[in-house]
This record gives structure tokens, C-alpha cells and sequence, in this order.
């Protein structure tokens, strides 16, 4: 099994990486299919289904199935020329995207929020049509968002987790015993073994501007978050606090002031910050979907801006240790808020930082494969109840939490041997296990939890 760091974690858009960045994905493999057609389109048209449906207004995803069928893409995504592109279609009901004709699309009748038909494959489905000149429909797909800007067809998805047909990999580890094994034959550490698998695929230069792109995506996502206040949109009136929080910790720099356990406030600022662009539709990273997308570069801001001997050069050994364990993850069970719940965000994103700042402190194999165990363990079971459809409440403090959970798992990792009673394997199962009991009020529905018992105005 091989999963790309470029895969696990991708430029892209808020303020979902499932509901915004997957349907806009979806948009434009529909527009690939409909390039490759022997027909002459004239029309397109969707609908959404599930939880794309249930909390798609809250997440953007009318507009970014829209943009997507226009030609976006979220790695490439242009704010500016999306709102020309929308203000034009709301007087001609017309898009135009490259390669193809003029498409009619009139939002109020060509995209359906279908609250009643769930497709079968997964909770974030949606199909997209495209019509000829008598409005008939000549091409139909059914797609689904599967987490963490994911996208599968039907078919795809019917064929089974096993998607990858490129080469062989040095290190094709499945589960976490497979890895510990690996690592312990080759003397690699889980690091080494997922490089060698990446420049195996796309080489050593490709590899390094890659994640250098990504921490600076990430790192530039916190400093615009520190630096940014306002309330953020959507209807909740919900206010940014990154940059007050963090205006305040500057301030008490130096005074001897501060209780020791205020460096929990610098994680959590970190992790708020990215939430908060997030929400406000600002350029992130999957780390590993945008709900999550605090925790990791958090965890590893903390660890270059408040560890003594921290440095830049570790930044691609931590990305590479965290996505290898995401991509166990992934396969496993899910990374999935509407099929599992934020254990398999949240969840998942702190186990995977808690493995890559175990990696960069010296950590043995043994001791990250326990840290990313103690964090995704410690939140089992927790739902995704987004207030108003939005990820604003609980998902960006949630963030800091699950940051400050990342660094006190990699700690207690750090000081054991390695040894300890429940295997990665086993709580990765539990998680899947759990999400599929789980009732769908609190898998990405805003049907139960805090989304009906607080005010949604």
C-alpha cells in the first residue's frame, strides 16, 4: 500500500477538505469525462446527498461544486476570479469552462440539496450530470468525497481500498505491525522508509520542494491567522481570538509572569489560527482534511518555536513520519467526519503529530508508533457535531486541544521504551469499529449534539 505525502496533505481551500476541496475536485473530473465524450453537451447539473447535503450550505459546497464545474481546482485556487466567475453566472446562468461549450447552469434549479436519497457508497455523495440541447440527461457520475479531499467514482469505490497501480515501493507497510517489522529488518527509521518510498515514485528533488512547499503553505496559514481578526462568516457571528490570544502571550515574553502550563496556549493559538482561515475560506493544507487541519502544524510550530535544539531540517522527517502514519489510518478505517466522526479527523490528526514530533525528538520506532497510539486512543469516539453546518464550533478550539493532546502523547512516548498494551492496529480498529456503530446525528449531519443544543444564530 502506498499513500504520497502529496496525498495525505494538500493545498487547498476552506473550509472542508471533504464538502469544499472534494466536490471541486469531483467538478473537474466530471469536466475531464465530459472532454473525453463522443456527445455534444450543452447543459450540467447536480445533486448533493448525505452529508454533502446536510451541511453543505455551512460548508461551501453549492459553491465549490459550482467552481468546480467552472474549471477550478483547489491547489490552483484563484478567490478574485472565482467571484467574477460567480457574479457572471448569477445574470446568465452560463459557465464556461475550457475545452468544452457553453454549459447552461442556473444554481436555482441545476443543484439539488437531496436530503432524502442517500447513496449507498459513503455519506458524502453527489451526482453530476451533463445534458444535451433538449435538456436530456447524456452523461451521468456518481461521485463521493471520501475525506480528507479524497474523491472516488462509484465504481471506484466498488473496486476497493486498493486504487494505487504504480510501481512497487521499497516499504508497502498496511498496518503498523508490518511497519514495526520493516523498520526493525531494514534499520530504517519510518521516516527513511516512507523517503525511500517517495523518491521511488517521484525522486529526491521532487520530494524535497514538495514538503518544503507544504510547511510553508502551513507556516504562512499560522502567521495570517496570528496576524487577522474580524468575525468570521457564516451567521454565527463567531469572533477571531487567534490573534488576541497571541497578542497577549507576545506581550507576557520575558516578564516571568506566566504559570509554566501557559505553553499550552501557544499550541492551541497555533492550531486556532489555522482553523480560523480555514473557516473563513483561507489557503490551507489537508493535515489530514481541513477540520483537522490545525493540529499538525501546530504541533510542529510548537516544536521549531519552543523546543531547545529544534531545527528546520527535521521539518520533512516529521511530515513524511505523520503522513505514513495517515495513510494507516486511511486504509484502515477513515479520515472521514461524516463516516466516522471527528475521532477520524481530529483523531487522526493528532496521532499523526504526536508520531512526527515523537520522530524529530529521537524517538525510537517502538516510541512514535505508542505516541500516535495515545492520541488517536484518547479520542475515541468523539462525534462531529458542527454548529450551523460550519467549521466553527467545536472544530476550531477543538484543533488546539487535539494539538496540545499530540505533544503530551509524544512526551509520555518519549518517556517509556516503546512497550505498551494496545498496538496501534488494534485502536485504529476500535476507531473504525466505533465509527460504524456511531448514530449518522453525529457523524457531519448537524443533526445531534452541539449542532441542535446551542443557538444557531
Amino acid at each position: 500500500m502506498f499513500l504520497s505525502v502529496f496525498e495525505m496533505f494538500k493545498v487547498g481551500i476552506g473550509p472542508s477538505s471533504s464538502h469544499t476541496m472534494g466536490p471541486m475536485v469531483a467538478a473537474a473530473r466530471f469536466l475531464d469525462m465530459m472532454r473525453a465524450a463522443p456527445f455534444q453537451f450543452a447543459g450540467v447539473r447536480a445533486s448533493l446527498h448525505g452529508s454533502l447535503a446536510f451541511t453543505g450550505v455551512g460548508h461551501a459546497t453549492d459553491r465549490a461544486t459550482i467552481l468546480g464545474l467552472a474549471g477550478f481546482l483547489p491547489d490552483t485556487y484563484d478567490h478574485t476570479r472565482a467571484e467574477d466567475v460567480l457574479s457572471s453566472l448569477a445574470t446568465d446562468h452560463t459557465l464556461h469552462p475550457d475545452a468544452l461549450p457553453p454549459l447552461r447552469f442556473d444554481p436555482k434549479t441545476d443543484l439539488v440539496f437531496d436530503y432524502d436519497t442517500q447513496l449507498t457508497g459513503h455519506a458524502n455523495g453527489m451526482i453530476l450530470m451533463a445534458t444535451d440541447a433538449q435538456g436530456d440527461v447524456i452523461l451521468r457520475q456518481v461521485f463521493y468525497s471520501i475525506g480528507g479531499g479524497f474523491v472516488m467514482t462509484e465504481e471506484e469505490l466498488a473496486d476497493g481500498k486498493a486504487t494505487d497501480e504504480g510501481a512497487p515501493v521499497p516499504f508497502p507497510f498496511k498496518t503498523a505491525s508490518e511497519m514495526l517489522g520493516m523498520a526493525k529488518a531494514s534499520g530504517k527509521s519510518i521516516a527513511a522508509m516512507k523517503r525511500a518510498n517517495e523518491e521511488s515514485r517521484g525522486g529526491a528533488a521532487q520530494l524535497k520542494s514538495g514538503t518544503a512547499r507544504l510547511w510553508q503553505v502551513m507556516n504562512d496559514c499560522i502567521d495570517r491567522g496570528l496576524t487577522t481578526d474580524g468575525t468570521l462568516p457564516g451567521g454565527l457571528n463567531v469572533k477571531r481570538r487567534a490573534k488576541g490570544i497571541h497578542d497577549k502571550l507576545q506581550a507576557e515574553r520575558g516578564m516571568n509572569l506566566t504559570a509554566p502550563h501557559t505553553v499550552n496556549d501557544w499550541m492551541a493559538v497555533y492550531a486556532m489560527a489555522v482553523n480560523e482561515e480555514n473557516a473563513a475560506g483561507g489557503q490551507v493544507v489537508t493535515a489530514p482534511t481541513n477540520g483537522a487541519a490545525g493540529v499538525l502544524p501546530a504541533t510542529l510550530r510548537y516544536y521549531l518555536d519552543h523546543v531547545p535544539g529544534a531545527s528546520t531540517a527535521h521539518v520533512q522527517d516529521f511530515l513524511l513520519t505523520a503522513a505514513a502514519i495517515g495513510g494507516l489510518v486511511k486504509y484502515n478505517a477513515s479520515i472521514s467526519g461524516a463516516e466516522a466522526g471527528c475521532q477520524a479527523e481530529v483523531g487522526s490528526a493528532a496521532a499523526m503529530a504526536a508520531a512526527g514530533l515523537c520522530a524529530v525528538m529521537g524517538g525510537t520506532t517502538a516510541q512514535i508508533e505508542n505516541a500516535a497510539e495515545i492520541a488517536l486512543e484518547h479520542h475515541l469516539g468523539m462525534t462531529c457535531d458542527p454548529v450551523k453546518g460550519l467549521v466553527q464550533v467545536p472544530c476550531i478550539e477543538r484543533n488546539g486541544l487535539g494539538a496540545i493532546k499530540a505533544v503530551s502523547a509524544a512526551s509520555l512516548a518519549l518517556r517509556g521504551d516503546g512497550t505498551h498494551l494496545v498496538p496501534l492496529d488494534a485502536c485504529i480498529e476500535t476507531m473504525r469499529q466505533t465509527g460504524a456503530d456511531m448514530s449518522e446525528k453525529y457523524k457531519e449531519t448537524s443533526l445531534g449534539g452541539l449542532a441542535v443544543n446551542v443557538p444557531n444564530c
